[in-house]
């Protein structure tokens, strides 16, 4: 029938792949780098429409794409888009001229022939799976499409929502797939996308979120443009919103929902599918404890402890945090370090590693924290940019676990990426092979950093994950995070339940092995036996805390919800089958047999299973060419763009099929290039300045214009004659034009560039913003913590006079008693003023000041009161000593 086949994944999709000749292996091998369609080619798909139900701590999402055939000849079109690791998908179906057809859970592989049969067949087919490489990626295909016709596919998710550091609950739709790096000699992405500015976009989406909590909704704030929050009730136990007309799909949708008493421990108690047979997974009830744990007051924290820095310096961190936010990711990186080193108690050891294409520490190996070594760390941390390539984090990651541990000194690895690698299976593995001697802490920053990667990460070294995207500031969570490490962990955690007779529990994950103050803990159990609602039940949590022994008790009634998409038992499969997941690579056959037998049974998707629906209701299979056609998602941009253009022109007429011709083992950028990546690229502001930027090797690689820059893309000297004289196929290369101006007219300085979007059959930048926004200014606080000393305390230095809204004198002769020492004094200004003017980012500053106050009190001053009295006369605040401990 002529049918063109098309590439998913590492497989052939169409089993008459071998039929066609050279021009299909070349559409193959273009596809693979996702320059998939010719410039202003039609997509399928025109609107997006979700429907979301938070309930508490978990998210029930129903998600609708339409696709509509504008072309002469049948399409298949395929939308790859992002999706948090936790997420269990468990509902796929498509509907068709009236008719609605349910997809089959299946074994991916029998899926995917499925697939390829329906097609070859000339049936209408569509799949939906998991990325082969990334848990947080997902494929929808829709094959066969007649020309005018229209589908509408739908799916449906749930999620648990993580709780943030003021107690809203977070729910975040992902919409910005970030293009995953590829360390050179390693396997490529499975999936690849195609990007579009926003205005490009040919689809938008609608949304409309329901929120439920039997404790109250106090508010709901998004990062988007939404209706005003309707309350349900008088209670305000319910509300709605939507998003507003005309919301383009073009970044994350976040909605943080505020609730009243939301640290209090719960249990949710969910009944069994009818339909399930009695005995399985599905068919008996579950219950999802939430606890919160509370170490008591008198827990301290350690002095002692060796801490790792590892820092992503690639090209994406010049980036900038979100839409809301301008500044460069690394710019907030940077302060963040600041703070850290200032936050770190004497006597510990810690370094500061940074990783692109190459890794470099600061430090041959861990130092102890002096005042002498935290000064030094902060003259190299000023120097520091996104200047080292590419994302390679398993080599740092490698380096690190083989360096000597310091003996009485705990390792604590934190670890700050934008998340973008496609080898995100094997970095898991080499975290979990060390877990048992370094835990480790992971943050996402910026739209689109890997769920699982950050979420991986910390799963598998008993640590903590944050994303830092939006509004939302770096500083307080990564702090927050330090201030866990610093305290002690509960551990030799066991579970025990009060049940009625004739009703047990059983485990269906492995509790966690460390307990974080605060932190919340989440516990699936299934419960057999006849429940009677009029009973209550308890689950007591057991673990040490030093040499305490602490039992949390959560209590809940024998009532089990009755919901027809089983939410609970959803989540606690996604639990199962990310245990197993683990589990394959040690016994691959048999937990793979049971992976997808849990898969399966819950109906749940997993990397081992896949969705496959098809419509054998054609009446004749479909004649003439398939057409394959991507769905571009939307790449966020964030450096200034416009003085892009000029120098981008002359290469912008690169084909497909050249850019394949690049060797990706080569340089990074190269390998950026054929990807279809967002690969920052350092250009000329002045036409007496050189630009430079590290290949693979961290070598240096100078360029002044977009031919030098192609020529050491191209490092042969022979292959780049050849690519330029191979006919057909040879770049249109000009000379380059004059420079532009100085960006914004300020001093001379290699000006950040932005990324590439590449598309239809070469590449262009994006549009430019109307106008950059200038770079945040440091606050006074700021300054005025880059002053404090490594044992807390400020010294009488240039510049504190300022930082404090004081003279030399007024300092001097504002002391309660002049032969009082004037370091004492000083500090103690210090830490008023931080709670007096800087009482917003406390969260920040909270740790470094609390040692401020450790060594304050060891000073052994007999007038401490009487101290803090002068600074707040000096200061006009009004801080009363009780508030400092004093």
């Amino acid at each position: 029938m002529g049918h063109r086949t098309v590439q998913h994944g590492d497989r052939p999709f169409g089993p008459h792949r071998s039929r066609h000749g050279g021009d299909e292996a070349s559409d193959t091998m273009e596809r693979r780098y996702g320059l998939l369609t010719a410039e202003n080619a039609p997509v399928p798909l025109k609107g997006i429409s979700v429907r979301l139900e938070v309930k508490g701590y978990v998210a029930d999402l129903s998600a609708s794409l339409e696709y509509m055939n504008e072309e002469s000849d049948p399409l298949e079109a395929m939308f790859v888009f992002p999706m948090d690791s936790d997420s269990a998908v468990y509902h796929f179906q498509a509907q068709v001229g009236g008719k609605t057809i349910v997809a089959t859970l299946k074994e991916k592989e029998q899926a995917k022939d499925d697939y390829d049969d329906a097609i070859s067949s000339g049936h209408q087919a569509f799949l939906l799976h998991e990325d082969e490489s990334s848990s947080d990626v997902f494929s929808c295909s829709v094959g066969n499409l007649p020309p005018g016709d229209k589908v509408t596919i739908c799916f449906r998710v749930v999620q648990e929502l993580p709780l943030e550091a003021d107690g809203a609950v977070r729910f975040t739709l992902p919409a910005v797939l970030n293009p995953r790096y590829t360390p050179a000699g390693t396997q490529g992405p499975k999936i690849t996308t195609v990007s579009a500015p926003v205005d490009k976009l040919p689809y938008t989406l609608q949304l409309e979120a329901h929120f439920h909590n039997p404790l109250g909704i106090s508010r709901v704030q998004s990062n988007c443009q939404v209706t005003p929050v309707e309350f349900l009730n008088p209670e305000k136990t319910s509300a709605k919103l939507s998003l507003a007309d005309g919301h383009g799909f073009d970044r994350d949708v976040e909605f943080l929902i505020y609730c009243d008493k939301i640290h209090e421990p719960s249990a949710v108690v969910e009944g069994g599918l009818e339909t399930a047979a009695p005995g399985t997974l599905m068919g008996e009830a579950a219950v999802m404890v939430n606890l919160f744990p509370s170490f008591p007051q008198t827990a301290s924290k350690a002095s002692v402890g060796e801490f790792i820095f590892l820092m992503d310096r690639s090209g994406s961190m010049e980036c900038q945090m979100s839409r809301e936010d301008s500044r460069p990711r690394i710019q907030c990186a940077r302060d963040t370090l600041l703070l850290l080193l200032k936050s770190l108690p004497m006597g510990c050891y810690f370094n500061i590693y940074g990783f692109g294409s190459r890794f470099a520490s600061f430090f041959p190996a861990s130092v102890e924290y002096t005042q002498s070594s935290m000064q030094e760390a902060l003259e190299k941390l000023k120097a520091i940019g996104a200047d080292m390539g590419g994302t390679e984090i398993l080599q740092p990651l490698s380096a690190i676990y083989s360096t000597a541990r310091i003996t009485g000194h705990p390792r604590q690895l934190f670890v700050f990426t934008d998340g973008e690698v496609s080898n995100t299976k094997a970095v898991l593995a080499e975290v979990r092979k060390h877990s048992p001697t370094h835990r480790c802490f992971s943050f996402g920053i910026g739209e689109g950093a890997s769920t699982a990667l950050i979420k991986g990460m910390a799963k598998a070294a008993s640590g903590s994950c944050e994303f830092i995207s939006g509004k939302q500031r770096m500083q307080p969570k990564v702090l927050q995070t330090l201030s866990y490490a610093l305290q002690p962990s509960g551990a030799g955690l066991t579970l025990s339940w009060e049940l009625p007779p004739g009703v047990e529990a059983a485990p269906l994950v492995q509790p966690p092995t460390e307990l974080f103050n605060g932190k919340r803990t989440i516990i699936y159990a299934q419960l057999k036996g006849k429940l009677d609602p009029s009973l209550e039940a308890a689950a007591t949590l057991t673990y040490s805390l030093g040499e305490q022994q602490i039992r949390t008790i959560t209590r809940f009634r024998l009532a089990p919800l009755q919901t027809g998409s089983a939410t609970i038992h959803r989540l606690a499969a996604k639990a199962m089958i990310g245990e197993l997941e683990v589990q394959t690579a040690v016994d691959s056959v048999e937990m793979s047999r049971r992976l997808v037998e849990v898969s399966v049974q819950a109906s749940v998707v997993s990397s081992k299973t896949a969705f496959i629906a098809i419509n054998t209701d054609l009446n004749q299979p479909l004649q003439g060419p398939l057409r394959h056609r991507h769905v571009p998602l939307y790449q966020g941009f964030s450096a200034p763009q416009a003085r892009f253009q000029a120098q981008m022109a002359p290469i912008a007429k690169v084909k497909t099929s050249q850019m394949r011709m690049l060797s990706t083992s080569k340089l990074a950028f190269g390998n950026a290039l054929c990807q279809g990546l967002m690969a920052p690229i350092a250009f000329q502001c002045e036409s007496s300045k050189l630009m430079s930027m590290g290949n693979s090797k961290g070598q240096k690689m100078k360029m002044r214009n977009p031919r030098d820059l192609m020529k050491q893309l191209i490092d042969d000297e022979e292959e780049f004659d050849s690519y330029l004289q191979s006919g057909s196929r040879a770049m249109q290369l000009s000379p380059s034009p004059p420079p532009p101006p100085p960006c914004g007219g300020a001093a001379p300085s290699i000006c950040p560039s932005p990324p590439i979007s590449l598309r239809g059959g070469g590449f262009s930048p994006a549009p430019a913003p109307s106008s950059p926004e200038p770079e945040e200014e440091e606050g006074p606080w700021m300054k005025l913590i880059e002053l404090q000393n490594a044992d807390g305390s400020w010294g009488a230095q240039p510049g504190l006079d300022s930082s404090l809204g004081l003279t030399t004198e007024q300092i001097k002769q504002g002391r309660p008693r002049q032969d009082l020492d004037l370091t004492l004094w000083v500090t103690i200004l210090a830490v008023i003023w931080l709670h007096s003017f800087a009482a917003d980012t406390k969260l920040e500053w909270d740790l470094l000041v609390n040692k401020s106050l450790t060594w304050v009190k060891a000073k052994g001053a007999p007038d401490l009161a009487d101290c803090v009295k002068a600074a707040n006369t000096l200061l006009k605040t009004s801080i009363l000593p009780e508030t400092l401990g004093l």
